[in-house]
């Protein structure tokens, strides 16, 4: 069954794109051309040639300012490099910036485009970085909950800490996981989430595939649940609608000018209801 495509930016916070008030600019044109969101990339650096990046939660402040309807969110976070209650305080205070548009991507992160984590004396092995992962991603559920926070756990303590004030959303902000499609452990964590965006994904074969997993991980599962795909911009979105996509992102190469960003944005979705 073919699902509703919503579509949004993807935005590398490189070179050009790492003056936030840019960034902010191209969302509110973005917002007025039609698009239904606008996520942006999570990194301390990349490889050359890329020289400049910016921060991707004081950019999404931006964003969130200059904007009123458009989802919005780092894709992905890789909270492993983050402490998660200094998190909890960033989703829900962006969370409530923006009126309850926030969504939170998150992964393991990793250290092969440009050694941001060997560089900065982050954990290197992919299976620790998953338990830290899935560690934070329990303290944010309670830390959403405004409850008293008491976790002690392998790598985070939090000590009977309350966070409040609480996302607009409820529960909390959705969270959704990426992971390459032939990885089951990503999978599995993504359909205990409320999104999955699979990533370098070659076909819509691959995404049926997976959504036929998914369905059967989450059977009895209540409540809407997405799947993001971020094909080339050229690429046929009706194949991955049918395979039970729910968002487009666009996919621009880190590096790319304002220019071409904004050309694509006034050109509106390709991706229409």
């Amino acid at each position: 069954m073919t699902t509703h495509l919503r579509s949004a930016l993807w935005l590398p916070l490189f070179d050009e794109l790492a003056d936030p008030l840019a960034v902010a600019r191209l969302a509110a044109e973005a917002e007025e051309a039609g698009w239904d969101g606008c996520f942006v990339w999570d990194h301390l650096r990349w490889r050359a040639p890329v020289l400049q990046a910016a921060d991707p939660w004081i950019t999404l402040a931006a964003v969130a300012t200059a904007t009123e309807r458009l989802r919005i969110g780092p894709m992905v976070s890789p909270l492993a490099r983050r402490r998660p209650a200094k998190v909890a305080r960033e989703t829900a205070t962006l969370d409530r910036l923006s009126g309850g548009r926030l969504v939170l991507g998150v992964g393991i992160g990793s250290d092969r485009f440009g050694q941001e984590l060997s560089k900065t004396g982050e954990e290197l092995d992919d299976r620790r970085r998953g338990r830290m992962l899935d560690e934070s991603l329990a303290i944010l559920a309670a830390a959403w909950s405004g409850e008293p926070v008491r976790h002690h756990g392998e790598h985070y303590t939090v000590d009977d800490v309350t966070f409040l004030p609480r996302p607009v959303q409820r529960p909390g902000v959705p969270v959704w996981a990426a992971g390459f499609p032939g990885n089951l452990r990503p999978v599995r964590r993504a359909a205990g989430l409320d999104g999955f965006f699979p990533v370098n994904l070659e076909h819509p074969d691959q995404l049926a595939e997976v959504v036929a997993i998914l369905a059967e991980l989450r059977s009895g599962a209540a409540g809407p649940y997405e799947i993001a795909v971020s094909p080339p911009l050229d690429a046929d979105p009706r194949p991955y609608a049918a395979a039970g996509a729910t968002w487009w992102l666009s996919d621009f190469d880190p590096g790319v000018r304002l220019d071409t960003v904004r050309g694509v944005v006034r050109e509106g979705p390709r991706v229409r209801p």
